[in-house]
């Protein structure tokens, strides 16, 4: 086999090992969704080596989406990380064989604990399944591994397997897109998720025209405004906008008798508006569903505060 067959057939049998597992998911993946619903502390997220590694990035996607939770190395435990650990907890100790000396040893200091555990392994028979509160079976046919030796389908089960958890607890958590922004102020989505109008939108030299002004006049407001459009108002409130698109199809209409129209000729009288208050990703979708460049921002009273570009919307 050349290199790319070696990777296509890599990537079937991983993609066959995850499709597998949904006929795995059986009565108690519902019971360890209601454990970790009803955990009044947090989940503890465990395993050893290659398991330990997606147990780590479990705890990370269960934490971002909801659900208090944190890895810890079932190693460490023998040496003062049995303290973070409460009644209240839920453990989902990871392990493909289910064997895993280092992880057994941890076992009985959790049962000690009264805590509950949620296995999740390739083995059914197991002593992590015998002793778990539920056990997520996500046994693999064979590694992607041409020796069926190094963790490769069963570290992709597993993965999918935790993802499956946590979409099914967000589910059940009613986990909305300003919850998800909340646990990521940092990154791309909380920015887009939690920035408003009010932050982005451009106060200062806007292209202010009336009703009656006359277009000549008003390609010039326009030019200088840099926006690609202009706004009608009258007695302080929005009534109207035009687009350079509406002055170019103004001009090819009218041709000569163009300079003797005015801005109430061509303008929108019903533009996009939102409040100060509304969301980036919000906007985004009013531009992207009537594909414009550009929304007003207005009160209650339609009185223009500002504009919200597509530029100042990517930058976020």
């Amino acid at each position: 086999m050349t290199d790319k067959e070696y990777a296509i057939q890599c990537i079937k049998d991983e993609a066959q090992a995850v499709l597998d597992l949904t006929s795995k998911i059986d009565d108690n993946f519902d019971k360890a969704v209601d454990l970790i619903m009803h955990c009044s502390g947090k989940v503890i997220v465990t395993g050893v080596g290659k398991s330990g590694h997606i147990g780590a990035k479990i705890a990370a996607t269960l934490a971002s989406t909801g659900t208090p939770s944190f890895f810890v190395n079932p190693l460490d435990v023998f040496h003062g990380d049995l303290g973070v650990m409460a009644k209240g907890d839920v453990v989902l100790a990871i392990s493909n064989s289910g064997l895993t000396d280092e992880l057994l040893r941890f076992i009985p200091m959790v049962l000690h604990m009264d805590i509950p555990i949620i296995a999740m392994s390739g083995n059914s028979q197991s002593l992590l399944a015998k002793y778990s509160t539920c056990h997520l079976n996500v046994s693999v046919e064979k590694e992607a591994c041409p020796l069926n030796l190094a963790p490769t389908s069963s570290t992709t089960a597993a993965l999918v397997m935790g993802d499956a958890l946590a979409i099914a607890l967000m589910n059940k958590r009613h986990f909305q897109p300003q919850d998800f922004a909340q646990y990521h102020p940092g990154g791309e989505l909380g920015k887009r998720l939690l920035t408003t109008a009010q932050d982005v939108m451009i106060t200062e030299n806007l292209p202010l025209l009336s009703a009656e002004m006359h277009l000549g006049e008003a390609i010039i407001l326009v030019s200088k405004g840099k926006l690609g459009l202009g706004v009608a108002i009258e007695n302080g409130c929005v009534v109207g906008i035009i687009t350079d698109g509406d002055i170019r199809r103004a001009m090819e209409r009218w041709k000569a008798e163009f300079f003797d129209r005015t801005v109430g000729d061509i303008m929108t009288r019903t533009p996009k508006t939102v409040t100060l208050q509304t969301k980036i990703s919000e906007i985004q979708k009013i531009m992207n569903k009537n594909k414009i460049h550009n929304v007003l921002v207005t009160d209650e009273t339609n009185k223009l505060l500002g504009i919200v570009d597509r530029y100042a919307c990517i930058l976020q």
